[in-house]
C-alpha cells in the first residue's frame, strides 16, 4: 500500500520535434505505477493533439504551452482516481514542429 504522504515521480518521457508526426507516436514508454498528476508540456513551436490511446484525438496543446490535471485533488484514498500502470501517451502533429520537444511528467504516491 502506497504511504499516501509522499509523492514521486515516473521518469520524465519525452518526444523530440522530429518524432512528431501525422499519426500518433508514442511519448516514451508505458508507466510502471498508478499517477495522480499529470503534467503535458509542449515545448515546440507548433498546436499539437494528444492521446492516451493512440486512436482518439484526447486534447489539443499549443506551442510553448502546458497542461496539468490533478486527479487526487480533493480525494481521499477511498476513491482511487489515477492513470494506470501500462498507460502510454502519444502525440501528432496539426502543424508541422520545427524546434523543441514534448514531455509528460506523473506525480506518483510512494
Amino acid at each position: 500500500m502506497p504511504n499516501s504522504n509522499r509523492v514521486g515521480f515516473e521518469p520524465l518521457q519525452s518526444l523530440a520535434f522530429g518524432g512528431i508526426g501525422a499519426a500518433y507516436a508514442p511519448i516514451g514508454t508505458a508507466l510502471t505505477s498508478k499517477g495522480y498528476i499529470l503534467i503535458v508540456n509542449n515545448y515546440t513551436d507548433a498546436i499539437l493533439v494528444f492521446s492516451k490511446d493512440g486512436v482518439n484525438d484526447h486534447f489539443v496543446l499549443d506551442a510553448g504551452s502546458s497542461m496539468t490535471i490533478d486527479m487526487a485533488c480533493n480525494k481521499d484514498l477511498k476513491q482511487d482516481i489515477h492513470l494506470s500502470v501500462g498507460d502510454i501517451f502519444y502525440v501528432k502533429r496539426i502543424e508541422i514542429p520545427t524546434v523543441g520537444s514534448v514531455y509528460i511528467t506523473i506525480m506518483i504516491r510512494e
